[in-house]
């Protein structure tokens, strides 16, 4: 029998913002994610963002946001309830190991719980990321064919997920 990781997701709490500051991504992928301490302040200053922490066992090896308001996602209401996802990573020294999927299917079973009337999850994804549309398109998520021009960092794919049946 296959013994998967032990990944789970949890509310970003004070006793975990120290190593928290400790997570970064590879040099090519700030333009897509940022840097952790800037994100932890901007979630921090944004209402209605939860700030979560992706664990392995007891430890942090990633990140994301969720936001209750998923126009600020991506610029648009949605017809569902919907919620966004933003700054989803895993720590350059975990990458590769199929944490990505784990975290994401942590992360829905974990919306379930906490958002139970949240039907979608939407992301915006950058057009140069291919590794990180190829991960949301395997974990579910459908291109809406519609891009995204309010980031950083150039053009944006918009995705969703149904989180219920």
């Amino acid at each position: 029998m296959h013994n998967e990781p032990d990944i789970r997701v949890a509310p970003v709490e004070a006793s975990l913002r120290q190593a928290l500051l400790h997570l970064s991504v590879h040099e090519t992928q700030h333009d897509f994610v940022g840097h952790i301490a800037d994100l932890l302040a901007d979630a921090e200053s944004c209402d209605g963002s939860e700030p979560m922490v992706i664990l392995h066992g007891a430890m942090p090896i990633g990140y994301y946001r969720i936001e209750t308001q998923a126009r600020c996602i991506a610029g648009r209401d949605f017809v569902r309830p919907t919620l966004g996802l933003r700054a989803f990573f895993i720590d350059r020294q975990w990458q590769g190991r199929g944490f990505g999927g784990l975290a994401l299917a942590a992360i829905f079973g974990d919306l379930a719980i906490r958002h139970p009337t949240a039907r979608d999850l939407a992301l915006t994804v950058n057009s140069r990321n291919t590794v990180g549309l190829a991960l949301y398109h395997r974990a579910g998520f459908v291109d809406t064919g519609e891009l995204y021009h309010g980031g950083r960092s150039g053009p944006q794919h918009l995705l969703v997920r149904a989180l219920t049946a």
